[in-house]
């Protein structure tokens, strides 16, 4: 759900994208993103797409042909990251797992010591499974032989800390649909000093000039240079968006993600369902997912809910398909009376 005070910020009036009152704007959003980020990096901006857009962005601008590429893969998006970072020639390492499990400290480790990849790649918060990835020790070993790290935080910020600075992440992106309230449109990425190094360091351009983080640095903090046509409107959105972020406070609302995420689980459970994340500690706050019972049909399940209640939940796909039911519980959606309404209608979806 968006923030009714995000539909209210875009009616501004749209201005020229070389505008100064633009460029304003985009400084309000560097200086409130890096709060949610949980970053004191100088380069933290958006990109203009979606989240897959930080995706692209985040490895086209630090993967050349041939370099190594280590993927940590237990979900659908490690398989994108793999996929992109093909496309731009990488020579690509996967660590697998099954979709929802995780990775600890001593085999990630492990994995990046012996592959010695120049970037590691990995999914905070994947989407597809509802398994939350500590990534400190990742970064911690990354960073021992000199290689960056990027960081998926795409469901995970503005409902879960995602602490930039202290998990030692170099590229985190995300979007601004999911945890931030807001409509789907910009990507928010951060680069950490040492990335930023490596950046400027390029001899040869990305291979997209879209994407191009120097070019955008440029338009956005730099000499204001023009670079693409940006959507005005999106950005008045996502500027009221993290204003609403600041005002509640970054403590009170993961506090309230984390405890309406546990009511929908205990709730979940007195229903008889079990959670596909197993441990606690490694499920997320904003997206949860139940295991669909035995004999039940999630497709008419789903239906029912949408068709009578107007609640909109998903299934799993991949090798989770029609095996999971993935709840979405963050930002403006995640109240209590949303939880309790959620809960009486899939009971008697699940009973019919």
């Amino acid at each position: 759900m968006v923030e009714p005070r995000v539909y209210e910020a875009m009616r501004q009036p749209i201005v020229s994208h070389v505008d100064p009152y633009f460029f304003q704007v985009a400084e309000d959003i560097h200086r409130l993103l890096a709060l949610v980020f949980g970053t004191r990096n100088l380069f933290t901006m958006v990109i203009s797409g979606t989240g897959s857009a930080g995706m692209e962005a985040a490895i086209v601008n630090f993967t050349d042909p041939g370099a190594r590429f280590a993927v940590f893969a237990n979900g659908y998006f490690s398989d994108r990251i793999t996929d992109i970072a093909r496309r731009q020639g990488a020579d690509v390492v996967r660590f697998e797992k099954p979709w929802g499990e995780t990775f600890g400290e001593e085999e990630a480790r492990a994995f990046i010591l012996r592959e010695r990849p120049a970037v590691v790649a990995y999914v905070q918060a994947e989407t597809s499974t509802g398994a939350w990835q500590n990534g400190k020790a990742i970064c911690e070993a990354a960073h021992e032989i000199g290689a960056l790290v990027i960081g998926d935080c795409v469901t995970s910020l503005g409902g879960m800390p995602v602490e930039v600075d202290a998990t030692g992440i170099d590229i985190a992106y995300s979007c601004t649909q999911k945890g931030l309230s807001c409509p789907p449109g910009l990507a928010p990425i951060t680069l950490s000093p040492r990335a930023l190094d490596k950046l400027r360091a390029r001899s040869v351009p990305a291979r997209s000039f879209y994407f191009d983080l120097k070019l955008l640095d440029e338009y956005f903090q730099g000499a204001h240079r023009y670079h693409h046509t940006a959507p005005i409107t999106m950005f008045y959105a996502l500027r009221e968006a993290l204003a609403v972020i600041a005002e509640e406070g970054l403590e009170k609302r993961f506090e309230r993600h984390r405890r309406n995420h546990l009511a929908l689980v205990a709730g979940l459970e007195a229903l008889g369902l079990r959670m596909h994340v197993t441990d606690p500690a490694q499920r997320l706050w904003t997206l949860n997912t139940p295991r669909v019972p035995e004999g039940v049909d999630d497709l008419k399940v789903r239906k029912r809910l949408i068709e009578e209640h107007g609640i909109e939940i998903l299934g799993g796909f991949g090798p989770l398909a029609r095996k999971v039911f993935r709840i979405g519980l963050m930002g403006a959606s995640s109240t209590a009376e949303n939880v309790r309404t959620l809960l009486g209608a899939l009971e008697s979806a699940l009973r019919a």
